[in-house]
């Protein structure tokens, strides 16, 4: 059982939801990156969800690009972003990590070679943005060697059928998009959320995190009320960008906010 599907029994059994924040590698500057991850995960975090830098990062929002372009300014890259999985493995073996990109560097890098890197780091799953399930099987292989499981995004636009074919190839759990649109957009009503993920869970036994629009512990708490996980990006991410001439501020001020959404989900 991968320390995902480990992570989610727990939880349910907790009757709890995952908490999963997003940072981008090397953001606002390589040195804060694996001290935050732990902080983080002392607040409350679940899982992390660790962006790879890249140039091109067409899902994102302004929020996130240009924290990939702070990251690749400072010589971030695919390579440094695993080093980084490794340093944090060095004291904490139980949460999960997983790698949120692109395919290009992947591609770069050698799928085989990135699989066996991302194993050996302590990589636990990967949501890559523009790989669609039905030009995957050579990834998710490469994965497969090494008990990575592949995460797939549903949109609010996919069809049922696209669905069924998502879920059958996705192992850890399902990534829900709650918008049409990037990351930092505004979050769909609760309702149309609900929807989704009912249909989704017609077709799979996997746990279903949402994402895209969670600004806080309000809205985090809605969205927890009717899904398996909450995944919080541009926000954290908003904060390191305000702070990035105060990096000794990160430490306390983004983990404050990642456990005030943890409670807010608690109470829900």
């Amino acid at each position: 059982m991968s320390r995902i599907s480990r992570r989610f029994d727990e939880l349910k059994q907790r009757q709890r939801q995952a908490l999963i924040p997003f940072v981008s590698a090397g953001d606002p500057n390589p040195e804060v990156t694996v001290p935050l991850l732990h902080k983080m995960v002392a607040a409350g975090a679940d899982i992390l969800e660790l962006g790879v830098p890249f140039s091109d990062p067409m899902a994102d929002g302004p929020i996130i690009q240009r924290a990939s372009e702070r990251a690749l300014a400072q010589g971030m890259s695919l390579r440094r972003a695993l080093e980084m999985v490794s340093e944090f493995r060095e004291q904490d073996d139980e949460t999960p990590v997983v790698l949120m990109g692109y395919l290009n560097p992947y591609e770069a890098m050698g799928y085989e070679a990135f699989a066996k890197a991302a194993g050996a780091a302590g990589v636990d799953g990967v949501l890559t943005v523009d790989l669609p399930p039905e030009e995957a099987d050579e990834f998710v292989e490469a994965l497969d060697g090494v008990e990575i499981d592949p995460i797939f995004l549903i949109a609010p636009t996919t069809t049922p059928q696209r669905v069924a074919a998502i879920c059958a190839r996705a192992r850890g759990f399902v990534y829900y998009v709650s918008l049409k649109g990037v990351t930092g957009s505004q979050m769909a009503d609760v309702d149309s959320i609900a929807t989704k993920i009912t249909e989704i869970k017609t077709h799979t036994s996997l746990p279903v995190g949402v994402g895209f629009g969670i600004r806080d512990g309000a809205s985090a708490a809605r969205v927890a009320a009717v899904s398996d996980a909450v995944v919080i990006g541009s926000v954290l991410v908003q904060q390191l960008e305000a702070l990035e001439q105060n990096p000794e501020q990160i430490y306390h001020k983004v983990p404050t906010l990642v456990a005030e959404i943890r409670t807010a989900m608690d109470a829900n």
